[in-house]
């Protein structure tokens, strides 16, 4: 399955019915009277979040959205069918924007959230509704109501625990790999990941969501690269894993690259509780590993953690330490099978 995280959609809530101008007419009754019947709603068009997706790539093959218009009243009194909704599934996360991709309607942060996009008209009222003592014959109905047609755009800003920054080849793709059931693409030339993976990770009887973009590079607030247009994506995220590779002979400027990129981001993302890691250390002797560690620690001003995500080493560590940044009611407990008794 392909990922979309942005499109336009064009949607339509269905018309009201007209009502009816209709009188009894049987045999041997005289004064039979108005019976029109009201017009039906139209349809209602509605937006849900649901479970098991995370991406919108079914929009990209349907964007035309309409509800069913209500039906006209008829005689006999009988009101027209309603006109049946429809509802956009869309993934928990999923923002939706007005059109000029600046006014944000709603944020479908809850799974099984509902809200109402486009209402439908109402139905006319047919002669019926406007029989009194002063006019007993009315020859007039109402039309039905007009639905409402708009454009909008829906962004996804995936849903996570912990987003994984660094520079391309930094080896995000490798620890999310190593302590999840995801496989992404790993290679070695920078920007083999295209677009965010999610995993589940779990230590201490404990998980949490973890979300891997595309690298940054310097340049990518100004569209340099991929650009930073999956930073939404980390947005929602209780802290971030900064990963450094520890080859690299700019371990420092590696740092502030990625730091200044989320500062031009905006928003609170670099303020963001950050756990910074020296990466691949498994690459490096011991003199190599305490220079690239000192350099880091002063360009950063903080604790370093070191780790290699391929053999292993400091993983755990590392682990432990996203688990304490996370609040206890994002945390999912891994339920504790016991021991079944002893049989021969």
């Amino acid at each position: 399955m392909k990922f979309l995280d942005l499109c336009k959609v064009y949607i339509r809530s269905g018309a009201g019915g007209g009502g009816c101008v209709s009188f009894r007419r049987e045999k041997y009754i005289e004064y039979g009277g108005p019976d029109g019947g009201d017009g039906g709603g139209g349809g209602s068009v509605w937006a849900e979040a649901v479970d098991g997706l995370n991406t919108l790539i079914d929009f990209r093959y349907q964007q035309h959205f309409f509800a069913k218009n209500g039906q006209p009243g008829m005689g006999r009194q009988r009101t027209g069918k309603d006109g049946d909704d429809i509802v956009l599934r869309v993934p928990v996360g999923t923002q939706i924007m007005d059109e000029d991709q600046e006014t944000l309607l709603v944020d479908m942060a809850e799974l099984g959230q509902r809200v109402e996009l486009a209402r439908g008209g109402n139905g006319g009222f047919g002669n019926l509704h406007f029989k009194s003592a002063t006019n007993q014959a009315p020859r007039r109905a109402n039309a039905g109501q007009d639905g409402v047609e708009r454009t909008l755009w829906l962004r996804l800003k995936l849903i996570a625990d912990v987003g994984l920054l660094g520079l391309p080849n930094a080896g995000k793709s490798t620890f999310l790999a190593a302590t999840s059931n995801a496989r992404p693409k790993i290679a070695d030339y920078p920007f083999t990941t295209l677009h965010p993976n999610l995993g589940v990770v779990g230590v201490d009887n404990t998980e949490f969501v973890v979300a891997d973009i595309p690298g940054l590079i310097e340049g990518a607030s100004e569209g340099r690269g991929l650009g930073d247009v999956f930073l939404g994506h980390v947005e929602r995220c209780a802290v971030l894993l900064h990963l450094v590779d520890g080859t690299s002979e700019t371990v420092a400027e590696d740092y502030r690259t990625i730091i200044t990129e989320l500062e031009k981001y905006g928003g609170d993302l670099a303020e963001k509780p950050r756990i910074t890691v020296l990466n691949k250390v498994d690459a490096l002797d011991e003199e190599e590993r305490a220079s690239a560690l000192k350099k880091l620690k002063k360009a950063s001003g903080g604790d370093v953690m070191m780790m290699s995500g391929v053999a292993g080493e400091g993983v755990t560590e590392v682990l432990r330490a996203l688990r304490g940044q996370i609040d206890e009611d994002r945390l999912r407990y891994r339920p504790v099978e016991e021991a079944a008794p002893w049989q021969p």
